[in-house]
């Protein structure tokens, strides 16, 4: 498995010194469990005000949320074929796209459901790279209930 994830943050002294080690850790964690040999990714730590300009400018939507998702393929959930990406030509690795998570809303959230911001920026990247992968939860339907279950069993999660 040939992963690069490629962490940055947008403004200086953002997020916790182990930020980039928890989701280089969790995103590898999906893309194995999803089948995916080789591939890059983008992600962008931020705040809360950074996430909202990027949710107003792309997606119409005034208000921070917690992660953004901006997929380079359109794949089909569950079903990777290396042969449906983007690739890097120097590697060949799969180009998937960027990732958006907002620290603040990040720690708010792992104090809120308490289990922390490790716990849960590992989740947010978890989503984030199934949403990359082609997955969705728009409808509250099966595509939902698909996503939720694959974020269960990727966060080791038991029912």
């Amino acid at each position: 498995m040939n992963y690069e994830i490629c962490v940055s943050r947008e403004k200086k002294n953002l997020g916790h010194n182990n930020s980039a080690a928890h989701i280089k850790r969790a995103a590898a964690a999906a893309l194995r469990a999803e089948g995916v040999e080789k591939a890059i990714i983008s992600v962008m730590l931020t705040d809360d005000e950074g996430i909202r300009r990027v949710n107003r400018e792309f997606r119409g939507v005034d208000s921070a949320t917690d992660v953004l998702s901006f997929p380079l393929n359109e794949l089909t959930p569950g079903a990777f074929d290396p042969a449906d990406c983007e690739t890097d030509p120097e590697t060949g690795a799969a180009l998937l796209g960027d990732m958006m998570i907002s620290v603040p809303r990040c720690e708010a959230q792992g104090e809120e459901f308490g289990h922390g911001y490790e716990r849960e920026i590992e989740y947010l990247t978890v989503h984030s790279v199934l949403h990359l992968l082609g997955y969705d939860h728009l409808d509250e339907g099966a595509m939902k209930k698909q996503m939720r279950a694959r974020e269960k069993q990727i966060m080791g999660d038991k029912d």
